[in-house]
């Protein structure tokens, strides 16, 4: 196991100076150092593909920038390395964690590239190194191998030592009501009807798991930033759908919104649960402050509750009156953290029928 913060000194020695980052678990411990230091900045991205332009607009001005992403996350940035890093000669640190896949595993998204990660790295012409888990001097040898080659590097479970955020960088939201009293009232109100519910990948489908028993569910193991579109499809076939996002989750691929814009005659409610974080890959704080959603929604011509939700009590009122109507339907409910909950089991996740 490397020295997290050995690691990212050697990192500033180096000159590098920015952290491009979609969170990943196994990454987390880098993460969270970049975070508390003052000598290279964290950066994060709506999506893979953000990151690997950001950077690349860094690298061609002559900052020396690195770029973190988990391995499902690869694919969204195939036509950014194919596109513009390969035409364009464009070299700088990719790291990707190598997510891994047990038979029986309930996250399905990480079955293919379990296995396949190598041959998605070789399909768009570069080489990969496995980053060393016991060599810190070896390991800074690899990433500048990747930052003047068509290298990624592949980061493994494990290989960072732990490092907690600096208390200024939490987020304290016990005084929220919690996600959990939201879905536990989903429960009650739609249980035994027709409605479909689709949970966002990470935490939202798991305690839609724990908390949301009685109702019809659609646990989006993968695929983040796609429940939305899910749900159009899904209601555009005649479902009645509600669908339960997060705040990283709504900006990694918002052209749904413009997309789901364009229809009217819809039964499709889109629930943005807003705990400022992405708890399942750390917590870490997704600096999204500046993002107004509601009107985010309401210029993609989506009907919007016009003010934040942040108690229950308001969220059942809202709820009652929305299902009422058969409308495109957008409400943004600011709640607070749960505790961990279980992963939904293998054959209550892998639905390919509505």
């Amino acid at each position: 196991m490397l020295d997290t913060n050995i690691f990212l000194n050697k990192l500033i020695e180096e000159k590098y100076t920015h952290l491009c980052v979609v969170p990943c678990s196994f990454a987390k411990n880098i993460i969270n150092a970049v975070i508390n230091s003052k000598n290279i900045e964290y950066l994060p991205c709506a999506s893979e593909a953000v990151a690997c332009s950001v950077a690349s607009g860094l690298k061609m001005s002559g900052a020396k920038p690195i770029v973190i992403v988990q391995s499902s996350g690869m694919t969204n940035m195939g036509s950014c390395i194919t596109s513009l890093l390969k035409p364009y000669g464009i070299t700088f640190p990719i790291i990707t964690s190598w997510r891994t896949y047990k038979d029986g595993d309930s996250e399905i998204q990480h079955q293919h590239l379990a296995t396949e990660l190598p041959k998605l790295i070789d399909s768009y012409g570069y080489k990969n190194t496995i980053l060393s888990q016991d060599n810190i001097d070896k390991a800074i040898e690899e990433i500048n191998l990747c930052d003047t080659t068509q290298t990624i590097s592949i980061l493994k479970k494990d290989t960072f030592s732990k490092v907690e955020l600096e208390n200024k960088h939490k987020i304290d939201l016990s005084f929220l009501t919690p996600r959990s009293k939201y879905l536990t009232y989903l429960n009650n109100r739609f249980k035994d009807t027709d409605t479909l519910f689709i949970g966002t990948t990470g935490n939202t489908a798991r305690e839609m798991y724990s908390f949301m028993p009685d109702t019809d569910n659609f646990y989006m193991a993968g695929n983040m930033g796609g429940a939305l579109s899910i749900g159009l499809g899904a209601a555009m076939a005649g479902k009645k759908v509600v669908v339960c996002g997060g705040d990283a989750e709504f900006v990694m691929h918002m052209g749904g919104l413009t997309t789901a814009g364009r229809y009217k005659d819809l039964d499709l409610t889109y629930i943005l649960f807003d705990n400022e974080q992405n708890k399942s890959t750390g917590g870490q704080n997704t600096y999204q402050s500046h993002v107004d959603y509601i009107n985010i929604v309401k210029a993609s011509n989506i009907e919007v509750e016009e003010k934040l939700i942040t108690s229950l009590d308001r969220f059942s009122d809202i709820m009652n009156d929305i299902k009422k109507t058969s409308q495109v339907k957008f409400i943004c409910v600011k709640c607070g953290l749960d505790d961990e909950t279980p992963r939904p089991p293998l054959d209550v996740v892998k639905v390919s029928r509505f």
